[in-house]
């Protein structure tokens, strides 16, 4: 009997719509290959959807992710949408799917294939064999916390307001998640935040410490955000998982990406509820839309992690690794992590030499 999915395809703005159809294209193969049955729903977020309908979230998007076993996003945002109030943003599609569907914990792995150690801007022996996975909290930190805004004051100035706030139950359980990956992998734990001037990350060094004591097998460290920052650069294999809070996170794993050659290449998978959301951590690159020169690699290893983390196929997930990394060997790059003596190829083209490579694989 075939095993049945629900998937909610949002391709987004940009880039997107272009690698989630290269993605989709590996789901496809999967599904037949594997005898499954994969009802891919698609919907707009983002701002394609405030064109369409006012909203960057459609209450009619929500919903349906909300029924997925797991959400496949391309990216949001552009120029185009940036002088929109706040609140309609492209941006705020994510803020809500990741609010709504209770995704409070993102991973992100910085893991170098071999074929592209070159393509990396720091010395090889420096990223060879690099494997980072970075787990950001999501739902809260300074992204979600009250009071914000830019308020009027009596003198006519303005002034600009965030809120960096964390509970103690928020920083436990991303702590937690953090562990249990650490558990399946190097078994360290290194936890990031900036105790020495924010008392919000003081309690969050506090809590996660706390929250050890309940894993013994695993070892943590604590480091300062702007140390972590230069460490990634100057010894990054000496890092296993890192956790960290909201922005801290954004920052560090798109540092973390470059160390792989491209943000191109790295996929992320956003944990917590039910379901969960996968979605490459690239952005909508809006001044390369439309034109076929998109690395869709990141797009399809979020698809690998879909397998892997809610649809319980963990041997897809090495297998499309793997298939990865052998059209790498085989010498095709998109243009961003194009090196001399490789062959160039677009969007399309890439996102078909790993559909036949796959086949090949899961005949």
């Amino acid at each position: 009997m075939s095993q049945e999915f629900n998937i909610t395809v949002l391709p987004g703005d940009g880039i997107g719509p272009e690698v989630i159809r290269e993605a989709v294209k590996i789901l496809r193969i999967v599904e037949a290959k594997k005898n499954l049955k994969l009802h891919l729903t698609e919907a707009p977020a983002g701002g394609a959807a405030y064109d369409a309908t006012g909203h960057p979230l459609p209450e009619a998007t929500l919903n349906t992710a909300k029924e997925a076993d797991a959400v496949l996003l391309g990216a949001v945002g552009g120029p185009k949408w940036e002088t929109l109030d706040f609140a309609l943003r492209p941006e705020r599609a994510l803020l809500g799917l990741r609010s709504n569907l209770g995704l409070f914990a993102n991973l992100r792995p910085a893991k170098i294939f071999a074929p592209l150690v070159e393509a990396s801007t720091l010395k090889p022996d420096v990223v060879e064999g690099l494997d980072i996975m970075v787990v950001r909290e999501l739902t809260g930190g300074i992204y979600f916390g009250e009071p914000r805004g830019v308020e009027t004051l009596a003198d006519g100035s303005r002034r600009g307001i965030n809120t960096l706030v964390y509970t103690d139950s928020e920083i436990e359980r991303i702590a937690k998640v953090a562990f249990d990956v650490a558990r399946k992998r190097g078994k360290n734990v290194c936890s990031v935040d900036k105790a020495n001037v924010l008392e919000c990350t003081g309690l969050w060094r506090e809590v996660v410490t706390q929250t050890h004591e309940d894993y013994q097998d695993i070892t943590l460290s604590h480091m300062y955000v702007d140390n972590c920052a230069m460490q990634l650069v100057r010894n990054p294999k000496q890092f296993d998982v890192i956790v960290t809070t909201n922005m801290f996170g954004d920052i560090l794993s798109d540092q973390a990406s470059m160390l792989t050659g491209s943000i191109g290449m790295l996929p992320s998978a956003s944990l917590g509820g039910k379901n969960a959301m996968y979605e490459p951590i690239h952005g909508s690159a809006p001044d390369i839309a439309g034109k076929d020169i998109a690395n869709p690699l990141a797009a399809i290893l979020s698809v690998g992690m879909m397998f892997k983390y809610s649809l319980n196929l963990e041997d897809i997930s090495v297998v499309l690794e793997k298939v990865v990394d052998e059209v790498l060997k085989q010498g095709y790059r998109t243009g961003d992590i194009l090196s001399k003596g490789m062959k160039e190829v677009g969007c399309i083209a890439m996102g078909d030499r790993v559909a036949e490579e796959l086949e090949k694989r899961l005949s």
